[in-house]
């Protein structure tokens, strides 16, 4: 995807949190903005233009001690060649690793994020921005928040895992994803293109497992799969049989709670709205 609007500012947050120093990126970063208006820039920077990548930028004004880049081809002269499809060979660590939009052309995603834990140094942070909804055929796949949440998850060896999604058509907003908890799935749907952007910091180098937390949840406890609710139709035809207006009633609440609570809005229990140039105001 590269650099653009959202990216950059969610990089800039990322920076609150702690110094990038020497910094690997997975897919050389191109600059992907046109317009600067919603980049939530120090007032004393000129509005920039750079070249086509990112690396300057992101040593001038974020600071990076060094910009490294891995790539499978050298079409776009990346530092280091690998096929993240496949373990990495002998490799440096660094103290940020950044995925701006790759692992969803990478048919071996579960390897690709092994690989850029282990380009990460203990202490350091993982950054991803990556496709979550609305990208069919942009890549191979799209990523739910709840992939991150179990992968970074302390038993990993992970720790200050957040995960925010950002509305392709809204650049001034953002809304943090609140961990599952329980049972439940912090589901999302959307008309509009959103990206998953998460940070986490690596604490210690441990085997990983990763289980979907709802299954976890009714594992652990030892509950059987509860059969499934009358669906919508047979419920309002029910209630129609003994009130016509409470039936219609019904289906209008019932339309309401199915499609609100799994919208990007704040209505959604799972979300939390987050104006970004607050976010980076704390």
């Amino acid at each position: 995807m590269g650099i653009d609007v959202h990216v950059l500012n969610f990089l800039l947050y990322c920076r609150k949190k702690q110094p990038y120093g020497k910094m690997v990126t997975v897919g050389r970063q191109a600059m992907a903005i046109e317009d600067w208006s919603n980049a939530c820039i120090p007032a004393d920077w000129e509005r920039p233009r750079y070249g086509a990548f990112w690396e300057e930028f992101a040593r001038t004004r974020l600071g990076a001690e060094a910009v490294e880049s891995y790539d499978y081809s050298d079409f776009e002269h990346a530092t280091h060649l690998a096929d993240f499809n496949l373990p990495l060979g002998a490799h440096a660590t660094y103290d940020t690793v950044l995925e701006g939009g790759t692992i969803e052309h990478i048919y071996n995603a579960p390897q690709a994020l092994q690989n850029m834990a282990e380009l990460c140094r203990v202490g350091g942070q993982v950054i991803h921005a990556t496709p979550t909804n609305n990208f069919c055929g942009h890549g191979f796949w799209q990523f739910s928040p709840e992939l991150f949440f179990s992968l970074y998850s302390e038993q990993n060896g992970f720790t200050q895992t957040e995960v925010f999604v950002a509305d392709l058509a809204n650049e001034r907003e953002w809304f943090e994803v609140k961990r599952p908890t329980r049972s439940e799935r912090a589901e999302i749907v959307s008309s509009t293109q959103l990206y998953a952007m998460c940070r986490t910091v690596l604490t210690e180098r441990r085997a990983v497992r990763v289980q979907q937390s709802d299954y976890v949840h009714i594992w652990a406890r030892h509950e059987p799969q509860q059969a499934p609710e009358p669906g919508l139709a047979a419920k309002v035809k029910s209630a129609i049989k003994r009130s016509p207006l409470r039936g219609l009633a019904m289906a209008t609440l019932h339309v309401f709670r199915s499609r609100k609570p799994t919208s990007l809005s704040a209505l959604n229990p799972h979300l939390t709205r987050r104006p970004v140039a607050e976010l980076l105001r704390e």
